[in-house]
């Protein structure tokens, strides 16, 4: 038996030949772009977490091999960005002149912005939706938390493989492996941790809930924990500009493959029904092409 479903709703069900049902499904496997897990990374399946950020990891860290011309359109602005930051770091960095009251107030903010409330928000929605039965909300907190958590292995990854001093060091120079290997690791500062968290974050939660409060909220936020880790004099402003950046692609790619809106275009999957298993198909008709 096969259920349709436009998106969440469903409009009918129907009995089909074995043999029609057969090619039927061949033809919609081959026309999927991807078929989701099941059952889905939620708690009581942690093993699928664990697989979905493992598999979304390799897609992002293998993602460069896969650029494109059109990619250029950002990668060329994102470069020259990065280029001018760095040049201009040092100097950012003495003008902002050391004051350690500020520099506290503006880590505590950082911190509490750019990891707590984060992870702290994606618990709660996740709960929140498990306790409502809104699937979605439930979908959104654990896209958002396995986000942060492909964030957070890129950014170890990254911040040990360029071993950039940060800025309360040897004057706020900002070298590359300034010890050689001898002195790896020397406190790596880039990417920023917490911006890279927090935009990765940031992306999911806009991209699920598209209102302009919403966003005007999360990307607030983003914006705020990425400005604040600058002025506390715990990242250059490059550092940010790549954590910030990256974050961002993070979260637009696990939206992208692990969102039922925002993903594939034809999903399969099986389900129980008052007649036996069945297979349930979902056209996403709503998805961004």
């Amino acid at each position: 038996m096969v259920r349709w479903e436009w998106r969440n709703t469903p409009i009918r069900t129907a009995r089909v030949p074995g043999s029609f049902l057969a090619l039927f499904l061949a033809g919609a496997l081959a026309a999927a772009a991807q078929t989701p897990d099941a059952p889905q990374c939620r708690l009581s399946h942690l093993a699928v977490c664990v697989r979905h950020v493992a598999q979304d990891e390799a897609g992002i860290v293998t993602s460069p091999l896969r650029a494109t011309a059109p990619d250029l359109l950002w990668i060329l602005p994102f470069g020259a960005a990065t280029g001018v930051a760095v040049h201009y770091d040092t100097q950012a960095i003495q003008d902002l002149g050391v004051h350690p009251n500020r520099e506290h107030d503006f880590e505590e903010l950082s911190t509490g912005g750019g990891l707590y409330l984060p992870f702290g928000a994606s618990a709660a929605a996740y709960f929140a939706g498990t306790v409502r039965h809104n699937d979605y909300l439930t979908e959104t907190a654990v896209l958002s938390a396995e986000a942060m958590a492909d964030a957070g292995i890129l950014d170890e990854g990254l911040k040990y493989a360029l071993d950039r001093e940060g800025p309360q060091l040897d004057n706020a120079r900002g070298g590359l492996w300034p010890d050689g290997p001898k002195g790896w690791p020397n406190s790596p500062s880039m990417p920023s941790e917490h911006a890279m968290n927090v935009w990765s974050f940031a992306h999911v939660v806009a991209g699920q809930y598209s209102g302009i409060a919403t966003q005007a909220i999360v990307y607030g936020l983003a914006s705020t924990v990425s400005v604040s880790r600058v002025i506390a004099r715990q990242h250059f402003p490059s550092d940010v500009v790549v954590g910030s950046t990256l974050g961002w692609l993070v979260g637009g790619y696990v939206l992208h493959h692990r969102s039922l809106e925002h993903g594939s275009l034809v999903n399969l999957s099986e389900v129980q029904t008052p007649l036996g298993n069945g297979l349930e198909l979902r056209l996403n008709l709503s998805r961004p092409h």
